[in-house]
């Protein structure tokens, strides 16, 4: 158990430096390949259909993480928010944006594999990345409905995992508290961790970029053709320019 507490205090920081230092080189050495490498040229059908779930499902996700281990039990019992009531909009909320980006990277991983010039376009990383970020949604759906249901420990993530998740920040780690955690929760937090470090070395560094630059880019200059061109293009005769 020792093991594990000194596991879950050390591992986050492993991984953020991982991140910061990957996203560096990255940024300084591969500019041109910070990109999703979009390959809808080759196939748009699936892609339109799977991406919009996929993203729009995580997002969801995402901001149903941001509430979850940040805000702490005692702020939703201030505001009058049951602790019966938080688990249930979880699971209502939850459940579907989970399915969503499940049914999401699933036809994106199926559009990949069926069709070989988006295939060829797929990089080893990308395709672990692919794997491990699908186990990551799997994992969190095991969570959501058992963390939500009787099946495990109604509160076990909000007075452990949320709480070690915060303690993080501060710089004072409880590994203590993620060590006797759920094992299901624990499986889930491991794969994201897993997921994060191969972050910066996989198409999803894309997420960490802003079109700022274009807030203060000069105006682009277009220059028309010239009267005789565009006259003939629409089949008028053209006239002498003085």
């Amino acid at each position: 158990m020792k093991l594990l507490e000194i596991f879950w205090d050390d591992a986050p920081y492993v991984v953020l430096a991982i991140v910061a230092v990957g996203c560096w080189w990255r940024y300084r050495y591969d500019k041109f390949g910070w990109t999703t490498r979009s390959s809808q040229i080759y196939e748009s059908k699936l892609l339109s259909i799977g991406s919009p779930l996929f993203h729009f499902g995580s997002l969801m996700v995402i901001m149903g993480h941001v509430v979850g281990l940040f805000v702490p039990e005692s702020w939703t019992e201030w505001l009058g928010v049951s602790d019966h009531l938080y688990h249930l909009q979880a699971l209502l909320l939850g459940v579907p944006a989970g399915i969503a980006a499940i049914t999401g990277i699933g036809l994106l991983i199926y559009r990949r594999r069926t069709h070989p010039p988006v295939l060829r376009a797929t990089t080893r990383n990308d395709k672990l990345m692919y794997a491990v970020l699908t186990c990551a949604l799997v994992a969190g759906m095991c969570c959501t409905v058992a963390g939500a249901t009787h099946f495990g420990e109604l509160h076990d993530y909000r007075r452990k995992v949320s709480v070690w998740f915060r303690s993080i920040w501060i710089l004072d780690p409880r590994g203590d508290l993620m060590a006797h955690a759920a094992v299901y929760y624990q499986i889930h937090v491991f794969i994201a961790l897993a997921l994060f470090a191969l972050w910066p070395f996989t198409r999803l560094v894309h997420a960490f970029s802003a079109p700022i630059g274009y807030l203060f880019r000069p105006y682009i200059v277009y220059r028309s053709r010239d009267v005789a061109d565009r006259r003939r293009l629409v089949g008028s005769a053209s006239r002498r320019a003085w």
